[in-house]
């Protein structure tokens, strides 16, 4: 079984946006939250103290490159 911090290495990095990269983000891509995929406030890999309606930014690295997700909580 891998150990407890090997998990945390090999897990993306989530980040909560501050509410001025919330609104340059909704403006750049044009759209609402709503229109945002979900991820549920339950989810172990959410930072500490994040609410319903926070904005997560997720960083999957693969190879040489980085891609970005965004979700908003439930």
């Amino acid at each position: 079984m891998p150990s407890h911090s090997l998990m945390h290495i090999l897990q993306p990095r989530h980040t909560k946006l501050k509410p001025n990269e919330v609104k340059e983000l909704l403006e750049k891509y044009n759209i609402s939250l709503s229109q945002l995929p979900k991820i549920k406030a339950t989810d172990p890999a959410l930072p500490e103290a994040c609410l319903s309606g926070d904005i997560i930014k997720i960083e999957r690295k693969e190879e040489d490159k980085t891609h970005v997700y965004y979700r908003v909580i439930v």
